[in-house]
């Protein structure tokens, strides 16, 4: 053996370990139900994921196949599945590293995604991974649900309801899509991949920067840590930046199109959820809003308002069947600049 030589393996740049225990110790307990409450919730929850999903597709047209049922999960639960699977979605994006000081600096990285899952942890109501298994895994977060139709006093039926739209929304978009979880995965690797080419690449890039900034304000751009990393950006990387957020605006805004179209017979207090969700959305104290802002939720929020838009415009010019040409390859995906002029997409794929 040679002296001096590191035969160690690369230690991966965050610690989900060390994550998921600072996520632990720091989210805040959920709100206090009695057990009856609890367990129907759950009950409900588990009852009608499956005949969420159904509606979702008699409105969309999209899937077949068994129906199948969510995962109904606590705050603890969510935080190990989230860490999982953005570990899962970046797995070879980012270098090793070696070394003494590799071990500390992935900790590091472990407690700052810490503190972020465990702001998430407290208010995300569901989630699709696509990437957790063969069929990827819907999750439903009891305690985040109970709590937000709480403070929104709505009816619990309803809103269980309209929530688990959304989500089904979500797994009917992989699962009926064979493509887009590996083009979803690609797009998140190349993004990730390139980020210390485009800080190096900064410095010779500044004017042009700095002019940028000054023009028309984009409705899809992003706020906080993400506005400063898309500045950052190569032409390279800012192009697959670009793809990824029209990718996910328009799955955001596909969803809560659906969940809102599918119309009072199935959530009769729709148009008053709606309502209420949308001002608590743009709600919260100061420290919350500030969070929000330097976390980038803000701008996710963003999304949401920006793709149902699209969704919509493109849905009342051409109807749901034309508009699922949007599925049939990465080519008729919208481009950003799309996002804001749908009629433009409706030129490029339906002419």
């Amino acid at each position: 053996m040679h002296a001096g030589h590191d035969a160690s393996p690369g230690v991966p740049p965050i610690d989900w370990d060390v994550a998921v225990s600072t996520a632990s110790r720091l989210v805040r307990p959920g709100p206090s139900v009695p057990v009856a409450e609890a367990e129907a919730s759950v009950a409900r929850l588990r009852s009608i994921t499956a005949e969420a999903e159904g509606h979702v597709r008699e409105l969309t047209g999209l899937g077949g196949g068994p129906l199948l049922d969510g995962v109904v999960v606590d705050r603890a639960s969510w935080l190990r599945s989230a860490a999982d699977g953005i570990a899962a979605m970046t797995d070879g994006a980012l270098p090793t590293r070696t070394g003494k000081a590799a071990a500390v600096m992935a900790g590091t990285a472990g407690v700052q995604a810490g503190v972020v899952l465990a702001y998430l942890g407290s208010r995300v109501l569901g989630q699709y991974d696509p990437f957790a298994g063969e069929s990827g895994k819907l999750l439903l977060v009891a305690p985040n649900i109970v709590a937000a139709r709480r403070a929104l006093e709505v009816d619990a039926a309803d809103f269980d309801m309209w929530v688990c739209l959304h989500e089904c929304t979500h797994r009917l978009q992989f699962t009926a899509v064979p493509w887009l979880r590996g083009y979803f995965r690609d797009q998140v690797a190349g993004f990730v991949g390139g980020l210390e080419d485009s800080a190096e690449s900064l410095s010779t890039r500044l004017p042009e920067l700095l002019k940028a900034a000054r023009g028309k304000p984009d409705p899809t751009s992003s706020s906080g840590p993400m506005g400063v990393v898309e500045l950052m950006q190569s032409p390279a990387q800012r192009a697959v930046f670009d793809r990824l957020i029209a990718m996910s605006t328009l799955l955001e805004g596909h969803a809560d199109h659906v969940m809102d179209a599918v119309g009072p017979v199935v959530v009769p207090s729709v148009t008053t959820i709606r309502k209420r969700f949308t001002e608590r959305r743009k709600g919260g104290g100061l420290l919350d809003r500030v969070l929000r802002s330097l976390l980038g939720v803000d701008a996710k929020m963003k999304q949401y308002a920006v793709g149902a838009k699209f969704t919509t415009e493109v849905v009342d010019t051409v109807g749901m069947t034309a508009f699922n040409a949007i599925w049939t390859s990465p080519e008729t995906l919208p481009l950003r600049s799309e996002l804001s002029d749908p009629q433009a997409w409706v030129r490029r794929v339906c002419p």
